[in-house]
C-alpha cells in the first residue's frame, strides 16, 4: 500500500481521467469552483464559489497569467471556462477563445443578480 493513499482510492492517471469523464453533473459542478479574491473572501465568508457566466475572473497560471476578463462560457462537460478577450488566432485567421481550468482562475467580482448564490449556507 502506498503511504498516504486510502484503500480503494486509485493513483493511476487513467482511472482518474475515467472518474472525471463519467462523473455526474452535480459532481462536475463541484469541480468547477474558483477561489475567491481576498475582498470577496472576507465579504462572503467563503473560500471558493462556483464560476458562472458574467463573473469577473483573473488568470493565475500559464501564458496569460495576470489577465482579467468576464466569463463568456462555462463548459460543464469538459470542465473548462472561457473568458472574453483572451483568444488566439488559428492558422486560417479566425480567433477562438482559450479554455481554462477553473483551478487556475481567481474570482475577482461576481455577478450579483442571483441572491441565492450570495447567501451563506
Amino acid at each position: 500500500m502506498i503511504k498516504g493513499i486510502k484503500p480503494g482510492k486509485s493513483v493511476k492517471p487513467g482511472k482518474q481521467r475515467k472518474k472525471i469523464y463519467f462523473a455526474k453533473l452535480h459532481e462536475k459542478q463541484r469541480m468547477l469552483k474558483v477561489h475567491l479574491s481576498k475582498d470577496l473572501r472576507t465579504k462572503l465568508k467563503k473560500r471558493a464559489l462556483g464560476v458562472r457566466k458574467n463573473d469577473q475572473v483573473k488568470v493565475m497560471r500559464g501564458k496569460f497569467k495576470g489577465k482579467e476578463g468576464k466569463v463568456a462560457e462555462v463548459d460543464h462537460k469538459k470542465l473548462r471556462v472561457f473568458i472574453n478577450g483572451i483568444t488566439r488566432k488559428k492558422v486560417n485567421g479566425t480567433e477562438i477563445m482559450i479554455p481554462f481550468n477553473a483551478s487556475k482562475l481567481l474570482l475577482v467580482e461576481i455577478e450579483s443578480k442571483d441572491e441565492k448564490r450570495l447567501l451563506n449556507r
